[in-house]
């Protein structure tokens, strides 16, 4: 009896074996091709989630991430997957904000993920330098970068016009002058300590300097 069943008993586990090779691949298919919905992160962007105290993004980011307050920064078309880290890399030590790291820790991934398709997607108001003495000294930072100590053109990696590179980095163009000189300064105290390429830079840039390249980068567009 054993050997006449063995064998359909081995042809049953084959058939079972394959049946869950194919079920275990499409649902990894699925999950991949699980896309951010932009109309979700619209909602919670605008009017948070009073279930899970969540706040609305736009009362410090404003209207579809165009903020008017200078120390918060415009958001609108940053890159997704550059705002998508960000929001994690809230979660963790490398971006510890007394008020963004709360905000994070209550999203999930498809919040946070939402979020950044819908900011992406959105029209960014311009920005303008403000300080004509030192406009020149930002556009040379900012375009050749400072030889004498090491400091690469910003233009490099965020491109002439300030748009950044999708992959890797940020839009920085238009961006209020107040934002960037405190996320400079940060990178150079360490207190900020996501990006070992900024960290690297800012420790060789004098206040002044800092202050040049954001009020220039503020009228980039």
């Amino acid at each position: 009896m054993n050997r006449i069943f063995l064998p359909i008993v081995k042809s049953l586990f084959v058939v079972a074996l394959a049946v869950s090779t194919v079920a275990s691949a499409s649902a990894a298919e699925q999950k991949v091709a699980t896309k951010a919905d932009p109309a979700k992160g619209e909602a919670l962007f605008a009017n948070g989630d009073s279930a899970r105290n969540i706040i609305a993004c736009a009362s410090c980011h404003g209207a579809a991430g165009n903020s008017s307050i200078p120390q918060n920064p415009k958001l609108a078309a940053q890159h997704e997957a550059y705002l998508h880290k960000q929001l994690i890399d809230f979660t963790g030590p490398t971006r510890n904000n007394a008020i963004m790291t709360g905000f994070a820790k209550a999203l999930n991934d498809d919040d946070m993920k939402n979020i950044a398709a819908y900011l992406s997607l959105q029209k960014p108001s311009p920005g303008a330098a403000k300080n004509k003495n030192t406009v020149d000294i930002g556009k040379k930072i900012y375009r050749a970068g400072i030889a004498e100590a090491n400091i690469p053109a910003c233009a490099g990696c965020h491109s002439p016009n300030g748009a950044g590179n999708p992959a890797q980095f940020p839009r920085i163009g238009g961006q209020h002058q107040d934002y960037t000189v405190a996320q400079l300064t940060s990178y150079r105290a360490g207190t900020r300590s996501n990006s070992v390429q900024m960290i690297a830079i800012a420790k060789r840039m004098s206040d002044d300097e800092i202050k040049a390249v954001a009020d220039y980068v503020a009228g980039l567009k």
